[in-house]
């Protein structure tokens, strides 16, 4: 079996290299040329734990090479990136230009798969677009919708064992689909049409943003109050039926700050709590910026002069190098904006350097700062010790203070 996977970003190559692993031939496909070299030499270009080591045994075999075009196959993955435009409409750009780039290939008996989030209806949209442009493969080809659901920093166990949806334009469709997932999915596979499978990603990702919304209303809440937000969530979730996440300075992320639009969007009389919950974890990275703005304000009026500032994390979450729809990049762009003439340090362990942003290293940073404020709950900063000398602001819980 051949298959082709447009798209090698953090869900499409390591979901090339484990179906590699199963003896699947894979040709990778990016428009990236540094992303086909790197991939090609058995180098990552993601951080993910546990992933080079598979690229590069993968590679040796020949069971997975990277190209710039797409070739011939018997099956053809679809996983490109689906982001929202400034009015936070859905953007499927890249999912038609990927599929436009295999058209031509297509022939009697392909399975073809969307895995990129979607808006509802959007592959009956893809499927009309290709049967008229080839009309010849209507009722011949396969096609389906198969969202993935991992979590950055454990995507090779959840991509092995997590159930996966499989939405099917026809039953046929989902048995091909279900038959190519089983190579590698130990799970359970739950075949359903094309139109809940999208909405089902949608559905998850949006009530993650309304649990962790609720955190952060939380956290707004105990700061006019005087109370500590992280003993209190650790107290209520001491009741059996409770579960709090914890706050954060916003949401990022390349699903859960994307996708609840795409519901919202299309179903704004409906999606109200959807909404709200958006707008809460939009205002939280607000509401972080004008602290800090605050806080070095008060600085300079106490002290009679500027302080220095670190800003400790760029990436949506700990541990990872994914900046995409980053609160913590935003609220750092917004400070050094402001505050041009502040020695402001930008500190992000998970990437080398930064187009934008002049990196300092962590420790550096945190020592020599007269405020320091707390982005991502990074593995690193949770070796540093609190120090009453520095004005410390933690949005994200390194020292539950």
């Amino acid at each position: 079996m051949k298959t082709c996977f447009i798209g090698l970003g953090y869900i499409g190559l390591p979901t090339a290299i484990i179906a590699a692993r199963s003896g699947v031939e894979i040709l990778g496909v990016d428009i990236n040329p540094q992303v086909v070299e790197m991939t090609n030499r058995g180098l990552l270009h993601i951080i993910e734990p546990g992933m080079e080591p598979l690229l590069k045994e993968m590679v040796a075999k020949g069971r997975l090479r990277a190209s710039a075009k797409p070739e011939v196959a018997d099956s053809y993955f679809i996983m490109v990136p689906t982001p929202f435009k400034d009015n936070h409409k859905p953007d499927v750009s890249y999912v038609v230009a990927a599929t436009n780039s295999i058209l031509p290939l297509l022939k009697d008996g392909d399975l073809f798969v969307i895995e990129s989030t979607l808006p509802v209806g959007t592959t009956e949209m893809i499927s009309k677009m290709i049967f008229s442009a080839r009309p010849e493969l209507e009722g011949k080809i396969h096609i389906a919708y198969c969202p993935e659901r991992v979590l950055p920093g454990n995507v090779i166990h959840e991509l092995v064992n997590n159930d996966r949806v499989i939405g099917g334009l026809t039953p046929e469709a989902c048995d091909r689909a279900s038959l190519f997932y089983s190579r590698f999915v130990t799970a359970k596979l739950h075949k359903t049409n094309a139109r809940t499978a999208e909405l089902c990603k949608l559905a998850e990702n949006s009530s993650r943003d309304a649990q962790i919304a609720f955190a952060n209303e939380l956290s707004l809440i105990c700061d006019r109050a005087g109370v500590n937000v992280w003993e209190l969530i650790n107290l209520a979730n001491k009741h059996p039926r409770v579960n709090i996440l914890q706050p954060g300075c916003g949401v990022g992320g390349h699903c859960i700050a994307v996708d609840p639009y795409f519901i919202s969007e299309a179903f704004p009389e409906e999606a109200k709590l959807i909404a709200q919950a958006r707008a809460t974890n939009n205002y939280k990275a607000q509401w972080c910026a004008e602290k800090v703005k605050n806080a070095i304000l008060q600085y300079e009026l106490a002290n009679g002069c500027k302080p220095k500032v670190a800003m400790m994390g760029l990436a949506f979450k700990p541990n990872i190098d994914d900046l995409r729809e980053s609160p913590a990049k935003q609220i750092t762009a917004e400070l050094l904006h402001s505050f041009s003439n502040t020695d402001i340090m930008v500190v992000e362990p998970n990437i080398a350097d930064h187009k934008t942003f002049t990196l300092t290293d962590f420790r550096h940073a945190y020592d020599v700062a007269d405020i320091v404020v707390f982005l991502t709950a990074h593995d690193e900063f949770k070796t540093l010790k609190w120090c009453d000398e520095k004005i410390i602001i933690d949005f994200c819980g390194i020292f539950k203070r």
